[in-house]
């Protein structure tokens, strides 16, 4: 038997590009030309900015197994629910980006440019909204969209001394939006397909 030469021409490497929307906003038509998706992302799609370590896109299937008392295994695994998310921690400390991780609220401003105060007030309870996420490979590749996300994790900022920057640790559920799916991951190219 020959050899076998196992493939390695699909890897992924980076953190790539995180996008925030308002609930509703157009999604990209993921236009692929040359292997690339082509298209620039919509109007309203807003680059969230750095991150401490990229993210991390999770799904969790649960299941139950069912017993009979006349087998030793399990006759049959059966699913109860999944889970999906999206975590990642924003460098990028403001008031639109502290809005968008809880769930809404209100900015009040006053003055502009070097006078320029905001002040935010987090949403009141039950009146929090949900938004949409989307990734962008580095090479421009792999895209997912999520339509319908809520921020679920504790919000901790440390304040530290030295290179040690506060940030605003995130976790997203993703939730079916209107045709049913969390989330769509979209390839580019034969090699990704």
């Amino acid at each position: 038997m020959p050899i076998p030469v196992v493939p390695k021409n699909a890897l992924s490497f980076g953190a790539g590009f995180l996008y925030w929307a308002p609930l509703g906003t157009s999604l990209p038509s993921s236009t692929v030309a040359g292997s690339i998706f082509t298209d620039t992302w919509p109007v309203g799609w807003i680059l969230l900015g750095v991150t401490r370590e990229g993210h991390e896109f999770s799904y969790e299937l649960n299941t139950e197994e069912v017993e009979a008392a006349e087998y030793l295994d399990a006759i049959a695994t059966v699913t109860t629910g999944r889970a999906v998310g999206m975590s990642f921690d924003l460098m990028q400390v403001h008031a639109q980006n502290l809005k968008r991780v809880m769930n809404g609220g209100n900015i009040a401003t006053s003055g502009a440019g070097a006078t320029l105060r905001s002040d935010f007030t987090p949403p009141k309870m039950g009146e929090e909204v949900r938004s949409m996420l989307g990734w962008e490979s580095t090479d421009l590749t792999e895209r997912l969209t999520a339509e319908q996300c809520f921020q679920t994790g504790s919000l901790a900022v440390s304040r530290r001394k030295g290179a040690d920057n506060a940030s605003l640790p995130t976790e997203w559920k993703l939730e079916p939006a209107a045709d049913g799916n969390p989330f769509h991951h979209l390839f580019a190219g034969a090699t990704r397909g």
